[in-house]
């Protein structure tokens, strides 16, 4: 198949679902109801997307039986009277540059309340639990699903800005980075293939998205790298990065640069398939 045999309705009508939040297996799904065979809608979707066919062969594969999150549209989304800007879009993969998602005093309050329980950085191992990783040099702390009326408020905005019960979120991560600390590349979905990958999943299943917020801005350095597509996300104090992925998005790939002057906070919250929460 070459390009000139996909017709422009057709292309459009590709951007426009997967802008709106539609997963790449339940594109194919659709393209297949549609009359589309199997390995040409995984060509044509990889054309018109721009993405690696190998990723769009994985998601193919991939047993999709939960929610996934809507993508916030640009230029402005309000939730509940709160204005936050999409200053930056992409589709492959799917990443929003948020502007606005904390009031500045959210983040100095989000900062006053972690600081006295933070330890060295956790990442989760295969069978579920938290571990240090040599990869992650920050420290950090959780705090518990709606644990403090800020906490509730925020978990809150997110999950009407992305359409997605609050159940459905990991607890949110606060991490703080000094200088030379960083978070080198790395996925945020749980792959199938590494052992434990059924016990990492068994509540809530896989990961969906990741919102990463800035709490403060850098001196210097520190922002959020997606080396697939060239973009760095500037670390700025109230602003925020969504991205979504399927798994085995390897598009999806990012690191949280070394702060190389001042120091870096940050909250991350991850979003599940399903409720992670009981």
């Amino acid at each position: 198949m070459n390009h000139h045999t996909i017709r422009p309705e057709l292309r459009e009508w590709i951007v426009s679902t997967s802008r709106s939040g539609v997963s790449l297996s339940d594109l194919l799904k659709m393209l297949k109801d549609a009359g589309y065979g199997g390995e040409q809608s995984r060509q044509i979707v990889a054309r018109v997307l721009n993405i690696p066919l190998a990723t769009v062969m994985a998601a193919s594969k991939a047993k999709v039986v939960g929610l996934r999150t809507r993508h916030p549209q640009a230029p402005v989304e309000t939730v509940n009277g709160h204005p936050v800007r999409i200053a930056v879009s992409t589709d492959a993969p799917v990443v929003r540059v948020l502007e606005n998602l904390l009031t500045l005093d959210e983040c100095d309050e989000l900062v006053a309340e972690a600081k006295p329980r933070l330890a060295r950085s956790l990442t989760v191992d295969v069978e579920g639990r938290h571990q240090t990783d040599e990869r992650r040099t920050s420290q950090g702390m959780f705090f518990a699903i709606g644990e403090t009326p800020l906490v509730q408020r925020i978990e809150q905005r997110i999950a009407d800005l992305l359409a997605i019960p609050v159940s459905h979120g990991e607890g949110l991560q606060i991490l703080h980075y000094q200088p030379g600390q960083e978070y080198e590349p790395h996925f945020d979905w749980f792959n199938p293939d590494q052992p434990g990958y059924s016990a990492v999943t068994s509540r809530g299943g896989q990961r969906i998205a990741s919102v990463v917020m800035y709490l403060n801005t850098p001196e210097e350095g520190g922002g959020t790298a997606f080396p697939h597509i060239g973009l760095t996300v500037t670390a700025m104090r109230g602003s925020a990065v969504y991205f979504a992925y399927d798994t085995g998005d390897e598009a999806s790939l990012h690191a949280g640069l070394p702060v190389l002057k001042g120091e870096k906070w940050i909250a991350t919250k991850w979003l599940r398939e399903r409720p992670y929460q009981a």
